[in-house]
């Protein structure tokens, strides 16, 4: 499958600069996933802006 890198950057809202996989949406998930965490696009901006990317702090995001 050909990665849309730069058509997925459009829609991009993670605020971590120096990540590798900005745009890469496959690389992002199976990173996170890895760690039990979630990509910081699934949360509001005021959260993702924290780096917490917990599935605990994503269910206390949308209580």
């Amino acid at each position: 499958m050909e990665c849309k890198r730069e058509e997925n950057m459009n829609n991009c809202t993670c605020t971590y600069e120096p990540c590798e996989r900005k745009g890469i949406c496959c690389e992002c998930i199976a990173y996170h996933r890895k760690n039990r965490q979630l990509p910081g696009c699934l949360f509001p901006s005021d959260v993702e802006r924290t780096y917490d990317r917990s599935l605990e702090r994503f269910l206390s995001a949308f209580k």
